[in-house]
C-alpha cells in the first residue's frame, strides 16, 4: 500500500490517494484543495478508482470534491451520522465566510462501522470515531501498520470540537478506544500536519499525557 498526502488551501488540508500496490487500484481520501493535484497524480497509473472514501463532512474535508467527480465515476462514501452535515454545507461556508459554494450531490453510499473496505489487494478497517464530527471515522490498515485519521489526532494535538456535532468527551473517548490501543508503530495520516506515530502521540502529546496536564492516555 502506497500512500501519498496532497495538502492545499487556506485551511492547509491533507488529502490522501491510497495505492494498492500489487493492482495499481487506489481510493481517494477527502479531496480537500488540491483535489487538481491528486487528478495529476493518478493520470496515468494501471490501475482503477474503487472509491472516494470521506472521514467526514466538515467543508475543508470535501472541497475538492466536484474536481474528483468530473475526473471518475467513482462512488463516494460518507458514514450515515455526517449526511446532515453534508446536507448543510452552505451553512457551513457561511459560518467560515465563504459567500459561494457550489452545489453536491450527496455520498452514494455509506461507510459501516466494523466493514473491510477492500480495494484490489489491499483493505481498511473502517472505525467509527465520532467526537470531532457525528459521522468521523478513521481508516486502519493493520497488516500495513497504519492509519488515515481524518481530524480526529494530530501531531502534537487533537481534533477541534467546537463545531457543531463536536463533543470533547466523545472524541477523548474515541481517541483512546481506537488510537491509543494500535500499536505504538503505527502511522497516522492525519487531516492537517504532518504524520505521526500512536507512540509518539501517546507519550508526547499535550493532551493525551496527564504530566502536562491533558486527558490520562
Amino acid at each position: 500500500m502506497e500512500v501519498r498526502c496532497f495538502t492545499g488551501g487556506d485551511f492547509v488540508q491533507n488529502g490522501y490517494v491510497v495505492w494498492c500496490e500489487v493492482t495499481g487500484d487506489c481510493v481517494i481520501v477527502d479531496p480537500g484543495a488540491a483535489a487538481l493535484d491528486m487528478v495529476a497524480a493518478i493520470k496515468g497509473g494501471a490501475g482503477d478508482i474503487t472509491a472516494v472514501l470521506l472521514t467526514h463532512a466538515h467543508i475543508d474535508h470535501i472541497e475538492g470534491l466536484g474536481v474528483i467527480r468530473d475526473y471518475t465515476g467513482a462512488p463516494t462514501y460518507l458514514h450515515p451520522d455526517d449526511r446532515e452535515m453534508f446536507g448543510n454545507l452552505p451553512v457551513q461556508a457561511a459560518m467560515l465566510g465563504i459567500s459561494e459554494w457550489p452545489q453536491l450531490e450527496p455520498p452514494e453510499r455509506e461507510l459501516e462501522d466494523g466493514e473491510e473496505f477492500q480495494f484490489g489487494a489491499s483493505s481498511f478497517k473502517v472505525v467509527h470515531t465520532p467526537g470531532h464530527s457525528p459521522g468521523h471515522v478513521i481508516l486502519h490498515a493493520e497488516d500495513e501498520g497504519l492509519a488515515l485519521v481524518g481530524d480526529l489526532v494530530f501531531a502534537g494535538s487533537v481534533g477541534r470540537t467546537d463545531l457543531p456535532g463536536g463533543n470533547y468527551q466523545t472524541l477523548f473517548r474515541s481517541i483512546r478506544k481506537h488510537v491509543l490501543t494500535m500499536p505504538d508503530e503505527t502511522r497516522l495520516f492525519t487531516g492537517h500536519g504532518p504524520a505521526t506515530t500512536v507512540g509518539h502521540e501517546r507519550t508526547t502529546n499535550p493532551f493525551l499525557t496527564a504530566n502536562y496536564g491533558g486527558e490520562l492516555a
